[in-house]
């Protein structure tokens, strides 16, 4: 259950019991359904309520309605999310706040959110889920940062650069101390075809001609699939000898 080389060959999550955060939409329903497909049995987080409950009843998952910005309650959905499930042996952490505005124009209540959802829920969701993947023989964990937590260079964007920054140093760190049984690691993605970027290439037909898009290597914005892909190897038993890695799927802006 542990994703330490067993699961190759086969399905490859076969009776992994995995929640996932931010999965009523974008990158996080790509892993879901990916997930899914690959024999997993999910608990599936959005604050969208008819969305979560839409994408579990399609996945016979178990839907977990929540706003993530309540950290105080996080402990206590996981150990919810366990129960339905008969256990937790994954995480992964893909919920998000995105949308910025420059520093000078940013609120106390605000920067909060941001750090609320991007860094403290997935911290609180990793302390809950721990001693659940211990218990269980091992797991994996998978947090969901950015390419601007590698390389920050877009403006507007200090907050969730920072916390994005932030998540990936926890992920290094937490590595560390979850380790032998559980593995941790982070993934960075470039910008992406999805509802939460949908701002940034707004006035183009096809996302892919923004001329930000430039800097990448590629050419082009992934999709979520492409993500979604890099979430399933390093939960699976094919990735079972890395742990403390933050995974660059940029399509090669920063050649991190």
């Amino acid at each position: 259950m542990s994703g330490n080389g067993n699961d190759v060959g086969g399905p490859r999550l076969a009776g992994r019991r995995i929640l996932i955060t931010g999965a009523a939409s974008g990158i996080g329903k790509a892993i879901a359904e990916l997930f899914a497909s690959h024999g997993a049995k999910l608990a599936l987080v959005d604050f969208n309520e008819d969305g979560v409950r839409a994408i579990s009843a399609s996945l016979d998952a178990v839907p977990c309605p929540y706003d993530l910005s309540d950290v105080e309650n996080v402990e206590a959905m996981v150990a919810n999310a366990a129960r339905e499930l008969g256990g937790l042996d994954g995480v992964v952490n893909c919920a998000a706040l995105g949308s910025g505005s420059p520093i000078e124009e940013m609120d106390l209540s605000t920067l909060r959110k941001f750090t609320a959802i991007n860094l403290e829920a997935p911290y609180m969701i990793c302390k809950a889920a721990l001693p659940l993947m211990r218990a269980a023989g091992g797991g994996t964990i998978v947090n969901i940062a950015s390419g601007q937590g590698l390389l920050p260079n877009a403006p507007n964007n200090t907050a969730y650069a920072a916390t994005k920054g932030g998540l990936i140093a926890f992920s290094k760190n937490l590595a560390v101390e979850a380790a032998p049984s559980v593995r941790v690691n982070a993934v960075c993605p470039g910008v992406t075809n999805t509802p939460m970027a949908a701002f940034t290439f707004a006035d183009y037909d096809n996302p892919s001609d923004a001329p930000f898009v430039q800097q990448y290597a590629l050419k082009r914005v992934a999709e979520p699939i492409e993500i979604a892909n890099s979430v399933l190897f390093l939960s699976s038993g094919e990735s079972s000898y890395i742990t403390g890695s933050a995974l660059a799927v940029d399509g090669g802006r920063c050649f991190h």
